[in-house]
């Protein structure tokens, strides 16, 4: 082999080695493009097969579309919310440990306890309306004295009053004794009887048919202890039969005035027992009794006035009084959770329930009274459940962003635990799903004579999500709902053939 033959055995074999060379570099450089593209297929398969909720607008969370497109609100494409993500009902609000202890976040257990819903308002002492008498003139005279009183005095049973000079009394005297000269038992009988029924007292009567003189000149006495509330006689009137001579308020029992808020005085019944502390007796306590809810409350105030009576053992307690009463109600078993912990939104009341470490759900629930600074918990949550103490207003802006709802309406669950009234205003009919997402449903439904209804289209509540389950869109559909408050909600529905 000559030397050209050889240099170009050896280009040759330099050449196919570099092609060799470059084909496995290629290859070895294609190979995790190839592993990358292996693995994202199915990522992709995946993504493809994730459930879409709805779409929204992530400046206006609330508001949920059916299809995706252009937001109505703002210049940007509509984003999907996918089932996975939470954020549909019953969803919660992740926080990082890192800003839990940033917000200073707290939490309080739902207790159960057995409490007596108490109300504390103010009260005033007023005189016992029901303890009043009247004194009247029964025949007509002249007035010969009074006695040394005045208006406000404190004076005892059978305390004189006013001297009256009667002259018919006196006529009526002189017939019965002259009647009685007759030794006649059936016209004396008669004729005592006459003077009693002139309205002289027996007392009177006897002195006269013992003594045998008529007596024209009689004393009135105070049929009762207690306060002189008026004096409408003096020295040398004229008096007519049935005119009002004083009028004498006891004062062996008192009433308290107390006005009760309108939204409080629901439980307050009477009968019930309250503790009132005055200002005269501090270190006092007083028991009453409430005698009455008056019918009427009143406009500027928006109270209701309870009327309380309380017994006066000495006197002491002076019409005018004030103090504070505490009306105690029933005791009971209620579960309570502190005030701070509830938000109110107007039309429900929330809590936020801990699901876990940085895991939180909002629940609706329904308040009863408040006791202290704890507010009782009709429905909603369980004790021994941890609830958001603080913070939670920043929880709740959170979950208002992420559009998450609570786990499930107040009104709802009274539904399912109320057979009786739910079932009554429960309503059955059919239609044609119009439009569906996790939450509301629209139906192109039948007549509802119920209700007065006519074929119509409109949207109802869900009640629970899971009733959307297997159901799409022009399917017709048998289903049942109830209404709450303003909405209308379906609680069962069904597919059903054409």
């Amino acid at each position: 082999m000559n030397t050209n033959t050889k240099k170009l055995f050896a280009g040759l074999t330099l050449i196919a080695t570099g092609i060799a060379m470059g084909w496995g570099l290629a290859r070895w450089k294609e190979a995790p493009l190839a592993s990358h593209g292996a693995a994202t297929a199915p990522e992709a398969a995946a993504s493809a097969e994730r459930k879409v909720l709805y779409w929204y607008d992530p400046m206006v969370p609330t508001q949920k579309f059916e299809k995706p497109g252009k937001s109505p609100f703002m210049d940007m494409a509509l984003v999907p919310k996918y089932a996975d993500e939470g954020g549909g009902a019953g969803a919660g609000v992740s926080v990082s440990p890192q800003a839990i202890q940033s917000l200073g976040l707290r939490t309080a257990s739902v207790e159960q306890k057995t409490v007596a819903a108490s109300i504390d308002v103010a009260g005033t002492v007023l005189l016992n309306e029901r303890d009043v008498s009247l004194v009247q003139a029964r025949s007509a005279g002249f007035v010969e004295r009074v006695y040394a009183r005045a208006p406000g005095d404190v004076i005892a049973a059978g305390s004189p009053l006013v001297d009256l000079l009667l002259p018919e009394w006196v006529s009526a005297q002189r017939e019965f004794l002259a009647v009685k000269a007759l030794q006649d038992a059936a016209l004396t009988h008669a004729a005592r009887q006459r003077l009693l029924l002139l309205g002289m007292p027996e007392a009177l009567v006897a002195r006269v048919e013992s003594s045998g003189e008529p007596l024209g000149r009689y004393t009135v006495s105070a049929p009762q202890g207690g306060l002189v509330a008026e004096l409408m006689v003096r020295q040398g009137m004229t008096v007519s039969a049935g005119m009002s001579l004083a009028r004498i308020n006891g004062l062996g029992s008192v009433w308290i005035d107390a006005a009760v808020p309108e939204a409080q005085s629901g439980p307050v019944l009477q009968g019930q027992m309250a503790e009132v502390r005055l200002a005269a007796f501090p270190s006092e306590v007083f028991n009453a009794r409430v005698i009455a809810v008056l019918p009427e409350a009143s406009p500027e105030t928006r109270t209701v006035r309870v009327r309380l009576e309380l017994a006066n053992p000495g006197l002491r307690l002076k019409s005018g009084m004030s103090g504070q009463v505490r009306l105690v109600g029933r005791e009971q078993t209620a579960l309570l959770v502190p005030s701070e912990a509830v938000i109110r939104t107007g039309r429900r009341a929330l809590v936020y329930v801990v699901d876990g470490p940085g895991r939180f759900r909002p629940v609706a629930v329904q308040l009863g009274a408040e006791i202290g600074d704890m507010l009782v918990v009709q429905r909603g949550v369980n004790a021994g459940q941890q609830v958001v103490a603080s913070a939670q207003f920043l929880i709740d802006s959170e979950a208002s962003l992420q559009g998450v709802l609570p786990q499930e309406s107040v009104a709802a669950t009274s539904a399912a635990s109320a057979p009786t009234s739910a079932a009554a205003a429960s309503f059955t009919v059919r239609g044609v799903i119009e439009a569906l997402s996790a939450t509301e449903m629209t139906l192109a439904h039948e007549a509802v004579p119920a209700l007065k209804w006519p074929p119509m289209t409109m949207g109802f509540k869900l009640a629970n999500p899971r009733l959307a389950a297997g159901l799409k869109p022009r399917q017709p559909v048998r289903f049942s709902f109830i209404q709450q408050g303003d909405d209308y909600v379906i609680t069962a529905v069904e597919g059903v053939s054409p």
